[in-house]
């Protein structure tokens, strides 16, 4: 059994899509697009182009996408993503990238007792996300 986060981004999902693949490395192993439902109930002119479902593989998790019913704003509340890294380096770049362009520090990255580097950040579309070098993937650098 799996249990994978499914994100909703309400019209955004091809600009998310391109962020996390430049933030975190995510790779696209499936996109499907509304106009490609075979019900056509399920199908417009506004939603045509929208992902209605993709599949990501951010290293060995995948993550779900889709632009949902495209009906407003983001809200992603009561979870995080975590991320977790082999270095201090990857630490400090992914945190870095995944705060840029209106993403919002929550928490710097700093050393803690359980991690070299760890932080906590809500990236531009709202997703919460914690990074943190892991003990067992290395020492930190």
């Amino acid at each position: 059994m799996q249990a994978q986060p499914y994100l909703m981004f309400n019209g955004r999902c091809d600009e998310a899509i391109a962020f996390y693949r430049a933030a975190v490395g995510a790779e696209v192993s499936m996109l499907m697009r509304f106009k490609e439902a075979p019900e056509s109930r399920m199908r417009s002119q506004e939603t045509d182009e929208k992902v209605m479902h993709a599949t990501l593989r951010i290293g060995d998790t995948t993550v779900f996408a889709s632009d949902g019913r495209c009906q407003g704003s983001l809200k992603f509340e009561g979870f995080a993503l975590s991320l977790t890294v082999g270095t201090d380096a990857e630490a400090e770049d992914r945190y870095a990238k995944l705060t840029a362009d209106g993403g919002q520090a929550q928490m710097p990255l700093s050393k803690t007792f359980w991690s070299s580097k760890f932080g906590m950040l809500t990236d531009k579309f709202g997703v919460g996300w914690m990074v943190m070098v892991s003990l067992e993937l290395g020492v930190g650098s």
